[in-house]
Formats: C-alpha cells, structure tokens, sequence
C-alpha cells in the first residue's frame, strides 16, 4: 500500500512540475514577443503587465497541449533511467520543441507554421525553459520511487 502512495504522490509531483514547466516556457514566449515589439521594462505601459497575468497561463495551455506527447515520452524516460541532471531536461525540453515544430510542419497547415529562424529558435528556447523549470519542480528527484530502499550501500566482495 505504501508503494502505491509513493506511486500517486510522484505521478501528482510530475503533473505539478508539467504545469510549471508550461508556465514558464509560456513566460518566456511572452517575453521574447513583447520584447520584439520594443517593450522594456523601464517604459512599459501599465496595461502590458497586466495583461501578461492573463496571457501567460492562456498561453501556457496551447503549450502544454501541443507539447504534452512527446513530454510523457521524455518524463518516462527521465523516471525510467533516473536522470536528474538539469542538462539531461533542458535538452530534452528542446528535443520535445524540436517535436513539435516537426509535427506543425508536417500537417502542413500554412496559417500555424512557423518557418520564420527567430520563431524557431524562441519555440526551442521556450522548450528549454520548460525543461530547466520541470527540473526545478519535479525532475530533481527523477526515479527516486524506481530505487529499492532496501539495496546495500556496502562495497561488494572483491572475488579475489
């Protein structure tokens, strides 16, 4: 019974860790797209930061839905072998954005593809942000409910 809590109680630390994952890359996205338009921070008008309260979790939901797939495919990985290094989730953060903008080019939909460089390389910056973030959250103690808690820490025999 208790591995079954340990079990629930990493599944909801995942989930807690996807949607800061989703937050911040969609932070990040907002912030590269209002500083392209010349917003600073020292001139920035009122309205624009308050509208990020909105446009941040909005857009944090087409985020986590388009990248949610090949995510759950990244995170079992990462539980399944026990990575826990935040280089291992940046670089998948990018491999899950790298995924996506694969899957949006071959639907071939010409209104949503993003062909722009720029454009790319905020997606993919965008997707390691999310995988630095979900290491913050969630990938730090990857696998932990993998490891059996009765294994030996004592050197084995040498054989000899």
């Amino acid at each position: 019974m208790t591995r079954l809590v340990g079990y629930l109680v990493r599944f909801a630390v995942i989930l807690f860790g996807y949607a800061v994952a989703s937050l911040a890359a969609s932070a990040f996205l907002n912030i590269l797209f209002l500083a392209s338009l010349g917003y600073t921070p020292e001139h920035a008008h009122p309205t624009a930061t308050a509208s990020l309260y909105f446009s941040i979790p909005f857009v944090a939901l087409f985020v986590a839905y388009f990248a949610l797939m090949p995510a759950c495919v990244v995170i079992l990985l990462a539980e399944i072998l026990g990575r826990r290094d935040w280089l291992f989730y940046a670089l998948a953060g990018a491999v899950v954005a790298g995924v996506f903008l694969g899957m949006v080019d071959h639907a071939r939909d010409t209104t949503f593809a993003i062909r722009e460089t720029s454009a790319i390389m905020a997606v993919v910056g965008g997707g390691m942000v999310g995988g630095i973030f979900y290491w913050l959250s969630a990938g730090r103690w990857a696998g932990s409910w993998w490891k059996d808690g009765k294994t030996s820490t004592s050197p084995a025999p040498s054989g000899s």
